[in-house]
């Protein structure tokens, strides 16, 4: 007991609250330095686009955007490894935003919703510019190096709702054998296709429409092709959730009965595919002709 009110007392000690007093102010010291190093980089990558656009991208040196942003060469490498990292300054910070909508998402919120509203993190990012975001495009599609860079952040969007996906699968749907990290990838591929399906005819656009509207009926289509076996909690976690937790969650799921899956199987179109930066993406299913398979496929290449 004497140790248990001598704890007390040190909590509320001159010293003790100096402590409390010094971390808070550590953490807005912290937040300051983020804020202030991100305001930099979009400084740098402002100065960066505007070059490439007056002399080209291969002709800019990297003394020259410092130059432009009014800076020293040595904090152009204090914020960027190279000149074609400064095309892309969000993409750290976006995918930080994308993976808290994940960590903070309901616990009945359908999870193809949540990787949904994720990836929109990365629609506001380029929606947030649309002047910039538009030049960007039109860089990194005359660019090999910086479509090779901007298939890089895209793969990294990928791996994070794959993770979070497998997280979310009802056990009792996949008896049959262990489908779930395939459909976990094809999934979040979906996602991430549709997603940037819908920006690149945005950006195609000049920056005009309303993209939300897009993305929403984007973002429908492919739940209604993989919503079904992706649940909003793992089977064992459901086991332990209210009886009236569950019966909503039930009434709110697509049927996942044998008979409802094989009639989505024979309406869902034997292959799609969608090609973009250099990457194709397929989905067939598995009694698919081979010859419509590759059909689609040169379909996609030929679109892209």
């Amino acid at each position: 007991m004497q140790y248990v009110q001598d704890m007390s007392k040190a909590a509320k000690s001159p010293r003790a609250t100096s402590a409390s007093g010094s971390e808070t102010t550590e953490s807005a010291a912290g937040t300051r330095a983020a804020a202030q190093r991100l305001k930099m980089r979009r400084e740098l990558a402002a100065a960066a686009m505007e070059l490439f656009a007056t002399k080209g991208y291969e002709a800019t040196t990297v003394d020259e955007i410092a130059a432009a942003a009014g800076v020293a060469r040595r904090t152009f490498f204090r914020h960027f490894r190279s000149k074609e990292e400064a095309i892309f300054p969000d993409h750290d910070d976006t995918l930080v935003r994308a993976e808290a909508v994940l960590n903070a998402a309901p616990p009945h919120e359908h999870p193809l919703d949540t990787v949904c509203r994720g990836i929109k993190e990365v629609m506001k990012m380029y929606a947030g510019s649309p002047a910039v975001s538009v030049e960007r495009y039109r860089l990194t599609r005359e660019v090999p190096t910086l479509r090779e860079r901007e298939i890089a952040s895209v793969a990294r969007y990928e791996r994070l709702f794959t993770r979070y996906l497998l997280g979310h699968f009802d056990e009792r749907d996949h008896h049959d054998g262990n489908d779930d990290p395939l459909l976990a990838e094809v999934a979040a591929s979906a996602v991430v296709t549709a997603h940037n399906h819908v920006l690149r005819r945005w950006l195609r656009a000049g920056g005009q429409g309303d993209v939300e509207a897009q993305l929403d009926h984007a973002f429908a289509i492919v739940r209604e092709t993989f919503g079904s076996g992706i649940g909003a909690r793992p089977a064992s976690q459901a086991a332990q959730a209210p009886h009236s937790a569950q019966a909503a969650q039930q009434a709110s799921a697509p049927s996942a009965t044998p008979q409802g899956d094989r009639q989505r199987a024979a309406q869902a179109p034997a292959a799609t595919a969608s090609a973009e930066g250099g990457v194709l993406v397929a989905v067939a299913r598995t009694d698919a002709p081979l010859d419509e398979v590759m059909r689609t496929i040169q379909q996609a290449l030929k679109s892209d």
